[in-house]
């Protein structure tokens, strides 16, 4: 949930400042722009899909996951430009932060960070979905957004 003080990168930063290297256990990582820089993109191994993205979901769908799995960009380059959200347009949208209880990939302590320093208008919360909570918890993500919508 970016901020119109920084670009959203600073956030992707802060992200990977916030988490030890060994947590990332076999996701490989691509450092174009050398390695003092953010990684250009992920793939995420076996071992950290099974402990820390499908943690909350059925064997089914992490075998699928596992399967599935590509190069993930993280755009930094993209997100490291400046003016991509404006002071004047922000907050002309409501923002509703969906903060993911148990999520072992973006710590609850960080989603706290970005709910205070960003001020959603609301904060949904959903226990024992961990990070993939598209497979962990479906209705009570799609409830919430239609209810977002709904307020719209």
């Amino acid at each position: 949930m970016p901020h119109y003080n920084s670009p959203p990168a600073t956030l992707i930063q802060q992200f990977f400042k916030s988490i030890p290297i060994e947590s990332l256990l076999d996701t490989q990582l691509t450092f174009e722009n050398g390695m003092e820089k953010l990684p250009n993109s992920a793939i995420f191994g076996p071992d950290y899909l099974k402990t820390t993205m499908y943690t909350h979901c059925s064997l089914e769908d992490l075998e699928l996951g596992k399967m599935l799995v590509r190069p993930t960009g993280l755009f930094v380059e993209d997100f490291s430009k400046e003016g991509m959200l404006t002071k004047e347009k922000f907050g002309s949208v409501n923002r509703v932060f969906v903060f993911c209880k148990e999520d072992e990939v973006i710590a609850e302590e960080f989603q706290q960070m970005m709910i205070d320093n960003y001020h959603p208008k609301e904060t949904k919360i959903i226990h024992g979905a961990g990070h993939m909570v598209m497979f962990s918890k479906p209705r009570q993500l799609c409830q919430i957004l239609q209810d977002v919508a709904n307020c719209i």
